[in-house]
């Protein structure tokens, strides 16, 4: 069984960090391509950064300079790393992995920015 446990969400105020892990079990995200989604209230889910094979990385336009993907194969566990967190960086974050075609993700976890 697949699972992706997101984790590391808080409330933070602007101008502040905050580091996401997502913790995969029975896949490896070393043979995946990895992405970080968040959805703000009202609003649908959106992208916001992916490692894919060859450890390449992409991010929207929104956070480029701000946020780092990454992965650490040893512990199987995918990692966004914000800085520089503005108010509308608030939403719920998720995990996505898609592993020989299919499609997981994991449950969220609410990042609150404060002005």
């Amino acid at each position: 069984q697949v699972q992706l446990v997101e984790s590391g969400g808080g409330l933070v105020q602007a101008g502040g960090s905050l580091r996401l892990s997502c913790a995969a079990s029975g896949i490896s995200f070393s043979a995946s391509d990895a992405y970080w989604y968040r959805q703000a209230p009202g609003k649908e889910r959106d992208f916001v950064a992916s490692v894919r094979s060859g450890d390449w990385t992409n991010y929207a336009d929104s956070v480029k300079g701000r946020f780092t993907v990454s992965r650490d194969n040893a512990k199987n566990t995918l990692y966004l790393q914000m800085n520089s967190l503005k108010p509308e960086d608030t939403g719920v974050y998720y995990c996505r992995a898609i592993h020989v075609n299919k499609i997981y993700w994991g449950q969220g976890t609410q990042v609150t920015v404060s002005s």
